[in-house]
């Protein structure tokens, strides 16, 4: 899908006190960023912000850091978070916008960083058999995201693709994670607290069901 530019997203997330272009000077230092001990959860691929902006200001005592790759997408999750921490009467201390590439993810996150939770959202389901090594759930992603994220430390995954779904259990297995729950109709089977994000509400209008899945690092 091709996301249209907005050129007002680089000067806003410029001038943005939770916004961080180059992560990587934080590389093993994410829990000095925040000045203090508690968790961080992870947010790869955060869109438009609906989802981490409702999670986030519902749970000040959470760390969340909040990835994309696309500036026009940072941009609007910058504003949805800006509107619905203002709503709350709320600060922005835990949480943070990165331009973030999840396939050089090692060059944001080291052992030291010591992650609780990984949210990953509808990503791109890279049909092809020669892309699926792009998949944000393929083992080879999985094996970098277990150098940060804790022992029994968890990875929340959702997405409206079976094929993607069904593979992803295979992967998650693969790499040693243990299967907490899954479901093959959140709506059904409410696993967990479900925060719907744009793709979402879009999907469940289609009628389309959303399969989900928790998976714990061992």
């Amino acid at each position: 899908m091709r996301i249209r530019r907005r050129p007002w997203a680089k000067k806003e997330l410029e001038e943005c006190s939770f916004y961080i272009d180059d992560p990587s000077v934080n590389k093993g230092k994410w829990h000095e960023y925040f000045s203090n001990n508690n968790p961080i959860h992870l947010e790869i691929g955060c869109g438009k912000g609906s989802f981490i902006s409702e999670l986030a200001s519902k749970n000040q005592e959470i760390n969340y850091i909040a990835a994309d790759m696309i500036e026009a997408m940072l941009g609007l999750s910058k504003r949805n978070i800006e509107e619905k921490y203002s709503e709350k009467g709320i600060d922005t201390n835990n949480i943070v916008l990165i331009r973030m590439n999840a396939e050089r993810i090692l060059d944001t996150f080291d052992k030291n960083d010591i992650v609780d939770r990984i949210y990953i959202n509808f990503c791109n389901p890279w049909p092809r058999g020669k892309h699926k090594k792009r998949r944000l759930t393929h083992s080879r992603q999985l094996e970098n995201y277990k150098v940060f994220l804790k022992d029994k430390g968890e990875i929340f995954f959702k997405t409206d693709d079976d094929e993607l779904f069904i593979e992803s259990i295979e992967y998650f297995e693969n790499s040693g994670f243990k299967i907490i729950s899954k479901t093959l109709d959140l709506d059904k089977d409410l696993i967990f607290e479900d925060i719907p994000t744009e793709h979402e509400i879009m999907f469940k209008e289609q009628g389309i069901k959303i399969k989900a899945l928790i998976a714990e690092k061992v």
